[in-house]
């Protein structure tokens, strides 16, 4: 496999500048480490796990990877910074010090107010581990770089699976903007929203971010923890499938994310009731009764979806996506005129 020299690859001895984001119960531990001896790196999605699941998940990644107890893992733990506020409203947060203590390589953080008590807590306990911070505007890269001293940007645009932010541009006027505003030798920047292809990631490298988040394509490999019906969905979607909404949240009841904040999934039945006009109550009802088909369960998926169309293995995936992305810049270096 050609290799990509980014500051991304440099900082954290990558073969290629791809991450797996992190998400919730479907980046299990087989698909992480997949990922990361491919070459490229995963994060574990805390959600609700506890300190000692996330314990055992870190554990189990570590044996599928034969390295040692106490090694450094090659790793990240991306944690949902106001469920850490809810859960633990003073102190340090008892899952943040469980995975410092596997000493995972980098921690994400996203969607909270006080992104700067974990930050603390981070740099506190284990001063080497990188921080990776997702912004959705120039004003939260700005904070992220000059209050908080984030080692890597997340710029999430519009066009990112699950949760973003309601309001956040498209991703290559929202990338273009923060690296215009930050220094030269400011955050590496890690690229996400809807990128599925190898050209994707040179077009984004070429604007000047040093890696791509990949979520909904690593989703659709035989490792992940997708069940198959939401494969088969991902399959068959197209690129207009997805819509953004709040919606997804109130019919699951998981409300509680920040007001700005909503979802990018498969558009079924859950939007379709929406644009009916039906209310709440009526909107739940109906999930109730659909519960064990796709037609009103969450699918997230980003707006690239529609640009793959099979499931594969999580090596073929990474091989791809990385010689792809060569082959695109190698054809765009001949646009320039000798």
């Amino acid at each position: 496999m050609a290799s990509l020299s980014t500051r991304l690859t440099r900082l954290l001895n990558l073969k290629t500048p791809i991450i797996l984001p992190p998400m919730a119960n479907v980046a299990h531990p087989g698909l992480i480490s997949k990922v990361t001896s491919c070459g490229a790196f995963g994060f574990v999605g805390a959600g609700p796990l506890t300190p000692d699941q996330l314990t055992d998940n870190l554990r189990t990644i570590r044996s599928n990877l034969n390295l040692s107890a106490g090694a450094p893992l090659p790793v990240g733990v991306g944690f949902i910074t106001w469920i850490l506020e809810k859960n633990t409203p003073t102190g340090p947060d008892a899952r943040v010090t469980a995975v410092l203590n596997e000493h995972v390589q980098a921690i994400w953080l996203a969607f909270g107010s006080d992104n700067g008590r974990y930050v603390k807590q981070i740099r506190d306990q284990a001063p080497k581990t990188l921080i990776f911070i997702l912004v959705n505007s120039v004003e939260e890269a700005l904070h992220a770089t000059n209050e908080l001293h984030a080692d890597v940007l997340v710029v999430q645009g519009n066009e990112a699976g699950g949760h973003g932010s309601a309001t956040a541009p498209p991703l290559n006027q929202l990338l273009t903007a923060i690296i215009k505003a930050l220094p030269e030798n400011g955050p590496v920047i890690v690229a996400a929203g809807g990128i599925a292809t190898g050209s994707q990631i040179a077009s984004i490298l070429t604007l000047g971010a040093d890696g791509a988040a990949v979520g909904t394509r690593l989703l659709m490999t035989r490792e992940s923890g997708y069940p198959q019906a939401k494969k088969d969905a991902l399959v068959k979607a197209d690129l207009l499938s997805t819509a953004r909404s709040t919606a997804f949240d109130e019919v699951n009841k998981t409300v509680g994310w920040p007001e700005w904040t909503d979802g990018r999934g498969i558009a079924n039945e859950i939007i379709g009731d929406v644009q009916k006009g039906l209310d709440l109550p009526t909107r739940l009802a109906n999930a109730e009764r659909s519960k064990g088909d796709m037609s009103r369960t969450t699918i997230w998926a980003g707006a690239g979806v529609g640009l793959s169309s099979e499931i594969q293995p999580t090596e073929d995936v990474v091989s791809e996506l990385n010689e792809d992305a060569v082959t695109a810049i190698r054809k765009a270096s001949l646009f320039i005129a000798p």
